[in-house]
């Protein structure tokens, strides 16, 4: 019985080990695709700036009321 609970811990410390070594790239495609949609969401307030101080003033008058 000692030995499958060794075994087990072996096998959980190693998919943990393969979790934590994966954590640097996934934060950083995480970044890249947070600045990507800044930067889309951007271009989209500069080529509809009507339509979007338009949905500014909507929702300040929603917070208001």
């Amino acid at each position: 019985m000692s030995f499958l609970l060794l075994i087990a811990l072996i096998a959980i410390a190693y998919f943990a080990w393969r979790i934590v070594d994966q954590l640097p790239d996934i934060v950083y495609r995480m970044s890249e695709i947070q600045r990507d949609l800044a930067d889309l969401r951007r271009h989209l307030m500069e080529s509809a700036p009507d339509a979007a101080s338009a949905s500014a003033e909507a929702a300040a008058k929603d917070e208001s009321a």
